[in-house]
């Protein structure tokens, strides 16, 4: 499980997160949402340590890792697929594979088969310099590297952005089973209501760097959508 509570986040005086409280269950896909410049992406970062939170907590499996840096968070159980992949473009598939064993925590140095049944075409194309796959394809090669890592809690920075369709809803299907058959944790930012309804359980809406709605996917209601999405 991971909690997050009162956590505060500033860019100098600026206050992207306003004491941000938010909890999410294994077997739950939750979904964080709201307009652009709320906090959405900080408060990714900052649960994932790449921030140092001003004040609040970060609380996995009832360990406090506030003040744990981001590769210890890692080993700790928690994997972040950032916003625009990051995927390293001059490396190949398997070697940006390879970079995210480094989050394990029993030493494993090969690749697990189960990414690539999760993600078949990386099979194809471990050769291939990551900066020569499709935009869908570089997405799935973000999170199969975060996933080798054997993460307890999945955070994900919009992964459906500028990916076509049919791999927006092939992503869904696998974080649906991610969470139904190893009861994952996972925390997604997404912008993409379709894809919400669908493959969301729960949704927390931001605004001004603070959670202003929560619930069950189910109760995102139009007049939700209205006051906290409409542009």
């Amino acid at each position: 499980m991971l909690a997050i509570d009162g956590l505060h986040y500033a860019y100098g005086a600026v206050a992207a997160l306003n004491g941000v409280s938010l909890s999410a269950d294994p077997g739950v896909i939750t979904c964080v949402m709201g307009r652009n410049g709320v906090g959405k992406t900080t408060l990714m970062r900052t649960v994932m340590g790449s921030y140092r939170a001003t004040r609040g907590t970060v609380t996995l499996d009832g360990i406090d890792v506030t003040r744990l840096p981001a590769h210890a968070r890692a080993r700790a159980g928690l994997a972040l697929v950032p916003q625009g992949r990051e995927i390293f473009p001059k490396l190949t598939v398997a070697d940006n594979l390879r970079i995210g064993l480094e989050a394990r925590r029993d030493g494993r140095r090969t690749i697990p088969d189960d990414v690539f049944e999760l993600f078949p075409v990386l099979r194809l194309f471990l050769k291939r310099m990551g900066g020569d796959l499709s935009g869908g394809q570089q997405q799935q090669l973000a999170i199969a590297r975060a996933l080798v890592g054997e993460p307890s809690v999945l955070l994900l920075d919009e992964p459906t952005e500028g990916i076509q369709p049919n791999v927006i809803h092939d992503i869904g299907v696998v974080l649906r089973r991610l969470a139904g058959e190893r009861r994952m944790t996972i925390v997604l930012v997404e912008q993409y209501l379709d894809f919400v309804a669908e493959f969301g359980h729960r949704f927390a809406i931001m605004d001004r760097g603070q959670v202003a709605a929560a619930g069950d996917t189910s109760a995102l209601t139009p007049a939700l959508v209205d006051q906290h999405l409409r542009v």
